[in-house]
C-alpha cells in the first residue's frame, strides 16, 4: 500500500512509467507475436466451427479486458470520490478510451463470430446487450469527463457513472446462466475445469496476458500524456489570472 501511496503523486508516476514503459512495450510486441503466430498458425481448427473460431483469439481477451477496464474506472472513481488522489482523475481519463477500444473489438468480433454461427451479425441477446451497455457507459465517461469547463467537475461526474455503471458487469458475466441466450455459456471460467483442449487454451490464455500487457502498456503511456495535458493546462489558467 506504501508503493501504491507513493505512485499517487502524478509527478512520482510518470518517473515510474518512464521506467517501465520501454521494456513493457518490447515484452508486449514479443508476446503479440507470439500470441497471435499461435492463434493463426499452431491452434487447431475446431471440428464444428472450423477456420472462423480463430476469432475467439481476439474476441474472448476483449470481453475479459473491456470488463477488467471499466472495473479499474470504477476502482478509479472511488479512490476519486473518498481519498481525492490527484491520480486517479488523470488515468481514469487515460484508461476509458483504451477499455472502450477493447468492447469495440469485443463487439465487432462478436459480430464477425456470430454471422457463421447464428446467421446473423447481431441478436438482441442478453450477453451482447449487455456488453453494447458497457460500450456506452465508456463512451458516458469520456463525453462527461470533458463536459464541464472545469475538469474537476467533469472527472466527479465521471466517476458517479463509473460506480453506477459497475452494476452491468456482473449481470455481463451472469447473463447466460440467468437468462434463455443464444451465447454459449462459460467454457474457460468454470469451477470444474475448462471445456476447451488445452491445443486451443493455452493461445487463448497467452493471447489474453499479451492484450493486457498491451492495456497497461496504453493505459500507462495515456496517463503520462494526461498528465502533461493537465500541467500545461494549469499552467495557462495560472498565465490567464496573473496580472499584467
Amino acid at each position: 500500500m506504501a508503493d501504491l501511496h507513493f505512485l499517487a503523486n502524478p509527478a512520482r508516476f510518470r518517473r515510474f512509467s518512464q521506467r517501465v514503459l520501454p521494456g513493457l512495450g518490447f515484452a508486449t510486441v514479443l508476446m503479440l507475436c507470439v500470441g497471435l503466430y499461435m492463434a493463426f498458425f499452431v491452434a487447431p481448427a475446431d471440428y464444428q466451427q472450423g477456420q472462423t473460431v480463430r476469432i475467439m483469439f481476439l474476441h474472448v481477451p476483449s470481453a475479459w479486458l473491456s470488463m477488467m477496464g471499466y472495473a479499474l474506472l470504477a476502482g478509479l472513481g472511488a479512490s476519486l470520490l473518498v481519498w481525492r488522489h490527484p491520480l486517479a482523475a488523470l488515468m481514469a481519463r487515460a484508461a476509458a478510451p483504451v477499455g472502450a477500444s477493447f468492447a469495440a473489438v469485443c463487439l465487432l468480433t462478436g459480430s464477425l463470430w456470430g454471422r457463421p454461427m447464428w446467421g446473423t451479425y447481431w441478436v438482441w441477446d442478453a450477453r451482447l446487450t449487455s456488453m453494447l451497455l458497457l460500450f456506452f457507459l465508456y463512451l458516458g465517461h469520456i463525453a462527461l469527463s470533458r463536459a464541464y469547463d472545469e475538469p474537476e467537475r467533469g472527472d466527479r461526474a465521471a466517476a458517479i457513472l463509473a460506480l453506477i455503471g459497475v452494476i452491468n458487469l456482473p449481470i455481463i458475466k451472469f447473463s447466460v446462466d440467468w437468462w434463455n441466450t443464444l451465447h454459449q455459456p462459460a467454457s474457460v471460467t468454470r469451477l470444474d475445469a475448462p471445456a476447451i483442449h488445452n491445443s486451443i487454451l493455452v493461445p487463448l490464455l497467452w493471447m489474453a496476458v499479451s492484450l493486457l500487457f498491451l492495456f497497461v502498456f496504453l493505459v500507462l503511456l495515456r496517463t503520462e500524456t494526461e498528465i502533461d495535458r493537465r500541467r500545461l493546462e494549469n499552467a495557462a489558467a495560472q498565465e490567464e489570472g496573473a496580472p499584467a
